[in-house]
This record gives C-alpha cells, sequence and structure tokens, in this order.
C-alpha cells in the first residue's frame, strides 16, 4: 500500500495552493514529536545539570537514555512516512511521550533535585532504575510466585465458573439448587473469606489459591450464565429441526453464542483476582509481589515497593492484553459485531 509523504508533494511539481494544506498537515503530524524530543531533553539536560541531592548511582544512565529516547522519537516521527508501519505507530503514540517526558522530568526535579517531595516516601526515578538492576533476582523470583498462583487460581475458577454458569443457564433443575447459593456467596468479597480459608486449607499456597478462584469464579459464572440464557429460541428451533441433539445445542449453539458474555466476566475475574492476589500474598503467601511490598514496606524501601507496582501493573496490563487476543482469536465469526 503506497503511502504519500510531503517530499512525494514537493517533488512531483505540484501546486503551489496544494502544498499548502500538505505542509500543515506535515508541521501537525511532526510537531508532536518535536514536541515529545523537547520533553526527554528536558529530563537529560535535568538529570546532568543539577547535582542531586542524594546519593544515586544511575542518574547518569538515565540522562543519557532520556536523549536517546528524544532522538528516537524526533527522527521517529518527522521520518514516519519512510519507516512505514513503525513511523504511524511511533508518530501515533508520540503525545504519550510527551505527557511521559514532562512528568519524568517534572518528577526528577521535584525529588532528586531540589527534594520538594519528601524523602524517602518519594523516591526519584533512578533509584526505582535501581531496583530493577540490584535487586533483579529477589524480583523475579517474586514475580514468578506471582504469575503461579495467580495463573493457578484463575484457570480454576475460570473453569469452574464457566461450567457452573452454562449448567445454570441451560437446565432449571441446576439453577433451582445453585441459584441461591450464588446469591448468598457472591456479594462477599473474597478478601472476607481470608480467616477461613487460611484455617481450613493445609497451606497458605493452596488458600490462596482458593480465594483467587472464588473472585474469578462468582463474575464468570454471572456472565456466563446470561450469555447461555439470552441465546435465541430461533437458534435452538432451527438445530432441532435440522435433528440436533441436545449435547450439539449445548456445545455448537449455546455456548458459542455466549462466548461474548463469558469473555466480559474472564476480563472482570481478571481483576478481580488480581486484587486478592495481592492481599493473600501480603497476609499469608511467603513470595510473590505481595509479599515483596510488605517487605519493602517494614525495610522502608519504598524506591522498591514503587518497582513492585510498577511490575504488577505491567503483569496486569499484559494479562488483559493476552486476554483480548484470545478473545479476537476465537471470535473471529463475530467480527463487526463486539464492539469492545
Amino acid at each position: 500500500m503506497s503511502t504519500y509523504s510531503l517530499s512525494d508533494g514537493l517533488a512531483s511539481g505540484a501546486p503551489r495552493s496544494s502544498r499548502a494544506p500538505l505542509l500543515a498537515t506535515w508541521l501537525r503530524d511532526s510537531g508532536i514529536g518535536v514536541l515529545a524530543s523537547v520533553a526527554w531533553i528536558a529530563l537529560g539536560l535535568s538529570c546532568l545539570w543539577w547535582e542531586d541531592v542524594g546519593d544515586w548511582s544511575r542518574t547518569h544512565s538515565l540522562g543519557i537514555a532520556a536523549f536517546v529516547i528524544a532522538a528516537a522519537a524526533l527522527f521517529g516521527t518527522v521520518g514516519a512516512d519512510y519507516l512505514g508501519s513503525a513511523g504511524r505507530a511511533l508518530r501515533q503514540r508520540a503525545p504519550w511521550l510527551v505527557a511521559l517526558g514532562a512528568f519524568l522530568t517534572l518528577w526528577e526535579v521535584a525529588t532528586a533535585k531540589f527534594a520538594w517531595l519528601p524523602l524517602p516516601f518519594f523516591p526519584p526515578p533512578q533509584a526505582i532504575i535501581e531496583v530493577y538492576t540490584d535487586d533483579l533476582p529477589k524480583l523475579l523470583d517474586s514475580v514468578i510466585a506471582s504469575v503461579k498462583l495467580q495463573l493457578g487460581g484463575y484457570i480454576i475458577g475460570a473453569a469452574v465458573g464457566f461450567l457452573t454458569g452454562v449448567s445454570i443457564g441451560w437446565s432449571r433443575a441446576v439453577g433451582y439448587w445453585v441459584h441461591p447459593v450464588l446469591r448468598f456467596i457472591g456479594p462477599l468479597p473474597a478478601t472476607a473469606w481470608l480467616p477461613i480459608a487460611f484455617f481450613t486449607f493445609p497451606s497458605s499456597w493452596s488458600a490462596s489459591t482458593f480465594l483467587i478462584a472464588l473472585a474469578t469464579g462468582f463474575p464468570v459464572t454471572v456472565l456466563t450464565w446470561s450469555g447461555v440464557a439470552s441465546v435465541s429460541s430461533a437458534y435452538y428451533d432451527v438445530a432441532r429441526t435440522l435433528g440436533a441433539k441436545p449435547s450439539f445445542l449445548v456445545l455448537k449453539v449455546a455456548i458459542p453464542a455466549a462466548l461474548p458474555h463469558v469473555f466480559v466476566g474472564l476480563f472482570m475475574g481478571l481483576g478481580s483476582s488480581f486484587a486478592v492476589l495481592v492481599v493473600a500474598e501480603m497476609i499469608g503467601v511467603k513470595a510473590g509481589l505481595g509479599w515483596y511490598l510488605q517487605w519493602a514496606q517494614g525495610w522502608a524501601a519504598y524506591a522498591n515497593m514503587y518497582a513492585a507496582l510498577i511490575v504488577m501493573s505491567l503483569l496486569c496490563s499484559g494479562a488483559i492484553t493476552l486476554l483480548f487476543a484470545i478473545r479476537d482469536r476465537l471470535l473471529v465469526w463475530q467480527k463487526g459485531t463486539v464492539k469492545w
């Protein structure tokens, strides 16, 4: 697919009246890249121009990295027409580069340079970078432990919730017995079951897995049940006319039609399970990011605490992105119908 750049328009001898809108468009698209470059240059200068009020070893590295990002933002957005899809993606995200560069500059000045924000409660950016370089083994061990616990509880809760939701939505007999239990247990937050779970299960790991599964299972159950119950009866009538058996109606009609609702429940369960994960690790489990947060708070290592929070945010964002990719893959036949 061909692209039309500013240089193409000028080289082809376009009329002067048509060059003006083209130049204005180019300046508008590239100007945001120039602003992004200025924001990151400001960060680099703030790192290297003033002395730190504390002893942080990564200040110089942060300044050099800021200048590199500034150069990449400038040349990537100005020359986006020659970089294809990568250039268009960079130009589209340039406003976020401006905001991030300005935020980091203010953060650096307010903490490391003039201490407007009290230390150690508000560490500078280079202090958090030091955590990722100096305390990486412990942080990686915590990430692995959290991923294992989260993944186990989430898969169990999603599977049980899906099967329960399909059963309630398809069978009135199952709904008669299970629906009252859901109305009793569902409104209670999973963290309210902490004392019972840690007393009942043989280990804190299994208790935490149960709590994560419980937080995941309720929204998946309710949304799956809603999806199966809302399938149009016309679909079943057509399938029965063609000789479909009950198992075919469930597996090939009800479940595929309910999948958009199922994924809504999976997204809701993912957020709830992350909240329970942190609480469970802070209280009972002796490994994971929640435990790392508790350890950092106990030693007043606030840079470590912020570093762990950033990792948590990235993990949750990555899980949501992966779930979106799975949803788009499974619901490709509903492309254009699902709007979220």
